[in-house]
């Protein structure tokens, strides 16, 4: 998974509990801005998430280029 790799490749060695919380930061986050843009365009949730997931990605490729 995401957290063992980040454990494996900075030496972190979190508890259960640990990567129980930050895991569920992230999933809370993730729903609070799909439901905002769900509120803001007024589409479904699921177009939400497509809409966030390409809004990301965008990001990404504009940091890091097409071809890193």
């Amino acid at each position: 998974s995401y957290f063992e790799w980040v454990q494996d490749i900075q030496a972190f060695f979190w508890d259960e509990k640990a990567v129980n919380a930050k895991l569920q930061d992230i999933i809370v986050r993730s729903f609070r801005d799909i439901y905002d843009l769900h509120e803001q365009h007024r589409v479904d949730l699921r177009l939400a998430a497509f809409m966030l997931g390409l809004k990301r990605l965008a990001a990404a490729v504009r940091i890091r280029g097409l071809f890193p």
